[in-house]
Order: C-alpha cells, then structure tokens, then sequence
C-alpha cells in the first residue's frame, strides 16, 4: 500500500512539475492548470486505485501509462489555455508525438517483463482515448466541428453501453483498433502542427474519421451479433427500417433547389414510393429483390442528378443538363485549381468521389431494406399503404400545395426525370441546327465593294475589357449598388474631364455565374453559345469573329487573359489574335490574388507597354479582367500607374485581405467582397483611359455574366451592362441609333440586346466612314 502511495504522489508531482514547465515556456493559465491537474491526477487515481482494488502493485508497463498520462495532461492544459489565444502549436506537437511514441513502449515492456494485464491494457487505451479527444479539440478549431467525432467516438460507445448493456460487453483483442487509434493520433498531431498544406491535413484527419467509425462499427457489430437481446433486434430492424424509408422517401420529394429546400419540401407524399411498396408486396421474392436493386441504381441516379441540378442552379442559375455539361467539369475543376491550388483541388474531387459512392451505397440498400421489410410485414404495409395512398388522392383532387417544392401529392421524381429526357432531347436537336446556322453563309463577312468592313474606325484603338461577374445585380441590388454606382457616376465625370464620352445599354448574356469563355465567343462570333458543346462546334468552325474582322481590315489584334497560364490554340484558330497574352506573357511578378494572381491594373498597364508603344498600329484588343472573379478575396488596391513596375509593388496586398475560407463563412461579407471587386475592376479601367490619354481609343465595357447565385439569386436575370467609350463624336454618331443611354451608369429603362446581336449591330455601324479617311487602317 505504501508503494502504491508512493506512485500516487509522483505521478501528482510530475502533472504539476511539466504544468510548471509549460507554464514557464509555453504559458497556462487557471483554466490551463485547472484542466492539466485535474485530468492529470484522474489519470493516476484510474491507475493506482484500480491496482490496490486488484491487490496488485503497480507494474513496470503501467509507469510507462502514467508517464503517457502526464504527458497528456500537459497537452489537455494547453489546449484549454488556448481558447481565447493562439495554440503553441511546438509544445503540444513535441508532448503528442512523445505521448504517441510511448504508447509503443508499455506493451514492450509488458511483454518483455511478462506483466501484461487485461486492466493494463485498458488503461492504455484510455489514454490513448483521451489524447485523440484533446487533439481533436485542437483541430476542431481551425477544420470543424467534425472533427470532434473522433474523440467523442470512445466517450459515445461508452455512453450507449449504460443505456444498451449488450454494449459494454468484453471486446477480444483486436490489433487493428490499436492501429486505428494510433494512426487518429499522428493524423491530429500532424493536422495540427501545420506541416502539410491545409487540404492534406483535412484529409488525414477525414481519413482518420472513417477508421474510427469502421473500427468502432465492427465492435458494435461484433457485439450485437453475440449479445443483443430479441428485444434490440426488433429495434434496430424497426430503425434501419424508418431510416431506409426516410432515405428513399427524402431521395423522391427533395428539391433540386437550394433556395425551396426546407422542412415542409419533405411534407409531400411522393407517388413513386407507394408504386414501389406495392410492387414489392405482389411480386415473388426472386422478382422483388430484381426490382428493388433496378430500383435502388435509378433511384440513386435520381438522388446524384438532383445534386448535379442544385449545384448548377446555385451556380449557374439553371439545372443540369447531361449534354450541355458533360463537358464543363474539367473547366470547372481547373477553376477550382486556379482559385485554391492543386493539392486543395485533389482533396475536393477525392471527398466529391467518396461523397458520390456513400450516397449510391445509401440509396441502393435503403431500397432493397424498404421493399424487404415491406415483403416481410405485408399486413402492416398495405395498411400504412392504403392510408398514405388516400392522403396522396385528397390532396392531389385538392391541388393543396404547402411548399414552392411542389405539391403534397408528389410526383416530382417522375416529373424531374421526364423534365431531364425532354431537355436531353432537345439538346441533341439544338445541335444539329446549331451546326446548320454555322455553316450558314455570313453576309456580313462577304467581300463589299463598299468602303470596306469597320471603315468608320480607321486609325482607331478598339478594346472589348470583359468584366468578369460584373451584371446587372451589381448596379440594382440595394446592398451593392450603392458602392458600384458611385464608381460609374464618378467615372463618368472623369472621362468627360478627359474628353471622353460614354453610352450604356444592357446585353442578355448567354451564361449566369459562370463559364465566362460562352459569353465570350457569342459576343464576338453573332451567335448564341449557351453551352459547352456549342462551343466546342463554334471553335472547329471558321466562323468570322470581330477579331477577326477587325484583322482583315488590317488591324493588329491582341488577346489578353491573365487567368490563362497555358496554351491556347484557339486564340489564333478561331478567334484570330496575331498575339495572345497570357499570365506569363503578361511578366508579372507580384503576389497572387484571388482566383486569378494579375490585377487588372497591372494588367491594363502591362498591354499598354506591349502594344501601344509610341506609332504603334492600329489595335484591336479583347482584355478580359479577372480581380472580379469569384472568390472575390483577397484584392489588391490601386496604387500609382508610374509605380506599376513588375508588379511587386503589389507585395503584401493580399495577405491583408480575408482568405476565401474565411469570407465564405459569412454571406454578408462575400456580397460586400463582391461589390468591391467590381468596383476595383471598374476603377481600374477608368482611371487607365484617363492616364492612356489615346484620343482614338474606342473601348467596349462589357460584363460577361451575372454573379452566382450567392450573390444574386436563382430566379435573377442574365443581364449585364455593356458601355462604349470614345472622344470621337463621329464614333457616337454612328451609334445614335442604337439608344443607348449617356454616361458609364445603364438606367432601368435603358435598352436591353441579346449578346449574339451585338456583332452584327456593331459591324453594320461601322461599316462605312462618313470621312472616308484616305490614310487606310495604318497611322
């Protein structure tokens, strides 16, 4: 008894001797203290009271525990006195990793001096337990609550065992629950320590997760198969039961919309859940369980293309289309790369795959579980059939709806999937006369014996800047307009000070919260590219564009686009560029910003110092600005032209901006985010027109879509704002015709064109030049 005294008060002296030690280097304070004491000294009562209830002393493996324990303790304190500070992310790393690594000492030593003990063993593990439990506090903080599971795992299994006795049952030996715990351990301390990037953290971490639920899965498995009484059997067939038909009955009637996606989208009988239990009640057992596997794979495509429509309507403002997209997700994915890098992309697709094979699995055995647990109870289902059946036939005769999801006699699923194969069959047809119109002949590229295409612009620097997400939401919504708005009124007034002025008007664009490149090719080809497969066929094509045009009237045509950082065939193919500028062909050597790393300002300067250069010829250039670009953070400031340089000026912008994780955590500060790109962008291009000071400069201010749906909203329009600049009067006088209205700021009664109608209006108000200047297209 003395020895185990003895024990007790080391192990109370080394808690307080390394709380000491850390308090000096580190820093604890009372909670710190309070929680290292108190889980330290627990831990050695544990030990030393459950070796004198046995009779026994303390064993060599058990000081090895208790040194662990200690350890823990020192990390426990820690990671309580960070809560309102930052984590010393060294100490708790070097006492976890020691705390780790002598979790394989004890059972050597135990081996080893032959003192090996079932209760030895669960006090290891205990340790272990709580360990897991402080580091995934730690983690938590910066990943998530889910990360929390993972120490909670142990404390759960151990709460349910009170209420289930069958629960807390002996477990055997099982080697692969030490290397799961071990592995939980490393995970966490690595994810806090911080040497992986980010995303890889969260994926050992999640890794970590999923050992963790299968580990404590088999034993609850294991358990049940040997323990559990009649009584928890027929629970958990009732249980899994209601969950397969809560599975089933959420895959049918939930909408494919986040904006009707509420508790009473759920409150509607779905009329394709009924069909199936009948089914499974009249057909033999052989047939049923055909038909509930067919069942469970068209149920769970239903389940993936609802997913499919919620994300491209958030996005895109419009559903899935299987033929319009099937080509957008590697554009998609490089955007994704672009905006978080790579390894943080390979966590998104790797969790995206793990998502969509859990959501198939869940689907496909919840049908099968509902079509044999109704086969199975037949008296019961066809009682709970025929109720659900007459509540489906009243509310159906009286079209009683609760919910914009749709009505309480549903059949949505079925709709859904008639809506997709009309809209699949639509689209193959819009193919074949998409490929009809491009082959069409194009009078207005025919030869004139007139004075010649864009003879009006003669001598002239014509630019087309797209705006990236720059649309009409950011000059009507009352929580970003008003910033927005003030940027075009005081550019106005600063381009007319300039000799500039300005008509604005509307263009309905063919895209919405994304795939710029559409918007892109409809304005500059006269056609209407809504889709990816449009594209595709409108790039093979030798359709004229205005680049085009605009080079064989003997003007030098550039493209500029900072977001590529690779080859682009199309550029010259298609749209004609004798040079196109890229992301390296740009020189910029500043930090990144946001989804794209040149600001526009750099990027406007730099096609300033490339092509107009003092007697440049005439050029015609498509610039596409990107700080506008979702996420919308972090974005540079401007700063004086002449201090422009390389770009590194720029240095230490981004870091004092919020990072997109966390922007996105509030809706409000990503609106704002947005409204200050636009007027970044904005600014930028109106302050380079008045330095550029080029009296035959024509610019076209253009956005290419509206934002995403987390800016604007679902039901939105796809409008965007389009100006044209210029100081020469005869330039506004070959467009008087066109309406537009005075100044950078479209009104809400200014006139509104399809995109694909500006090529065509604009070619035929510059067809002709009232001077007929005799110097050609070269200055």
């Amino acid at each position: 008894m003395r020895a185990l005294r003895l024990e007790a008060v080391l192990g109370a002296l080394g808690t307080a001797a390394l709380l000491g030690v850390l308090s000096l280097t580190a820093g604890l304070d009372a909670v710190g203290w309070s929680v290292g004491l108190a889980s330290g000294w627990a831990a050695t009562a544990l030990v030393v009271a459950g070796r004198a209830r046995r009779g026994e002393p303390v064993l060599p493996p058990d000081r090895v525990t208790l040194g662990r324990a200690v350890l823990t303790a020192g990390v426990a304190g820690l990671v309580a006195s960070s809560a309102d500070r930052p984590l010393p992310v060294t100490a708790v790393v070097v006492l976890s990793s020691v705390a780790l690594a002598l979790d394989n000492v004890d059972g050597r030593v135990a081996r080893r001096t032959r003192t090996a003990t079932p209760f030895g063993a669960r006090c290891d593990g205990e340790v272990d337990a709580f360990l897991i439990l402080v580091l995934s506090v730690a983690v938590a903080r910066d990943h998530g609550a889910w990360v929390l599971a993972i120490g909670a795992a142990r404390y759960v299994f151990l709460a349910a065992g009170w209420l289930l006795p069958w629960l807390a049952a002996p477990l055997p030996p099982r080697y692969w629950g030490k290397v799961v715990a071990a592995f939980s351990g490393v995970a966490l301390t690595v994810a806090v320590s911080g040497v992986l990037p980010r995303p890889a953290g969260a994926v050992a971490v999640g890794v970590a997760l999923l050992l963790v639920v299968e580990s404590f899965g088999h034993s609850v498995v294991w358990l049940y198969r040997t323990g559990a009484g009649p009584r928890t059997r027929r629970a958990l067939r009732l249980t899994t039961a209601l969950v397969a038909a809560g599975v089933v009955w959420a895959v049918l009637v939930a909408p494919p919309r986040l904006d009707q996606l509420s508790p009473t989208a759920f409150a509607r009988v779905p009329l394709e859940g009924l069909a199936l239990v009948a089914l499974a009640l009249v057909l033999p057992p052989r047939p049923r369980r055909v038909v509930a596997a067919v069942a469970g794979v068209v149920l769970a495509v239903l389940a993936v293309v609802k997913l499919l429509d919620t994300g491209f309507t958030a996005q895109l403002g419009r559903p899935f289309n299987p033929v319009l997209d099937h080509g957008a997700f590697v554009p998609a994915i490089e955007v994704v790369q672009d905006s978080v890098g790579e390894s943080a992309t390979l966590v998104v697709l790797g969790l995206a795959a793990l998502a969509l094979v859990l959501v198939v699995a869940l689907v496909v055995a919840s049908t099968v579980r509902l079509t044999s647990g109704a086969a199975r109870h037949p008296r019961r289902s066809v009682r709970g059939l025929a109720v659900l059946g007459l509540v489906w036939t009243v509310c159906a005769a009286l079209s009683l709806q609760l919910t914009p999801a749709g009505p309480v006699a549903s059949t949505s699923a079925a709709g859904l999937a008639l809506a997709h194969g009309r809209e699949v069959s639509s689209a193959l047809a819009d193919q074949q006369r998409f490929d009809a119109e491009v082959r069409s002949a194009d009078p207005r590229t025919a030869p004139s014996s007139g004075p010649g295409p864009l003879a009006a612009l003669r001598g002239k620097d014509v630019v087309i800047a797209f705006v990236e997400s720059y649309g009409r939401i950011a000059l009507e919504d009352p929580g970003i307009a008003p910033g927005v708005t003030s940027v075009l009124r005081t550019g106005t007034t600063r381009l007319e000070r300039a000799g500039f002025e300005a008509r604005s008007a509307f263009l309905d664009s063919p895209t919405y919260g994304g795939y710029s490149w559409l918007a892109h090719a409809t304005l500059q080809s006269g056609l209407w590219i809504d889709g990816q497969p449009r594209y595709d066929r409108l790039m093979a094509s030798d359709r004229r564009t205005l680049s085009s045009a605009f080079g064989a009237a003997g003007w030098r045509t550039v493209g500029v686009n900072p977001a590529h950082d690779g080859p682009w065939p199309e550029g010259a193919s298609f749209y004609g560029y004798d040079r196109v500028y890229d992301q390296p062909g740009l020189g910029y050597e500043g930090p990144g910003f946001s989804w794209s790393r040149v600001p526009d300002q750099y990027t406007l300067a730099a096609f300033e110092r490339l092509e107009l250069w003092p007697g440049h010829p005439p050029v015609m250039a498509q610039i596409d600005l990107v700080s506008s670009h979702q996420p919308w953070t972090p974005l540079p400031s401007m700063v004086p032209w002449e201090e422009l340089g390389d770009g590194s000026v720029f240095h230490g912008m981004a870091e004092q901006g919020l990072s997109p994780e966390e922007a996105w955590r509030d809706p409000g500060t990503v609106r704002e985010l947005y409204a200050r790109s636009i007027q970044y962008s904005l600014e930028a291009l109106v302050s380079w027109v008045a330095h550029l000071d080029d009296a035959d400069l024509v610019l076209v201010l253009v956005g290419d879509h509206q934002p995403p749906t987390a800016i604007s909203a679902p039901d939105a329009g796809r409008e965007v704002p389009v100006s044209l600049v210029t100081s020469d009067p005869a330039v506004l006088d070959a467009v008087a015709a066109w309406d537009w209205q005075a100044g950078l700021l479209p009104g809400p009664t200014a006139p509104v064109w399809r995109m694909d109608a500006f090529r065509d209006r604009f070619l035929d108000a510059f067809g002709t030049d009232p001077a007929v200047r005799a110097e050609g297209p070269v200055r």
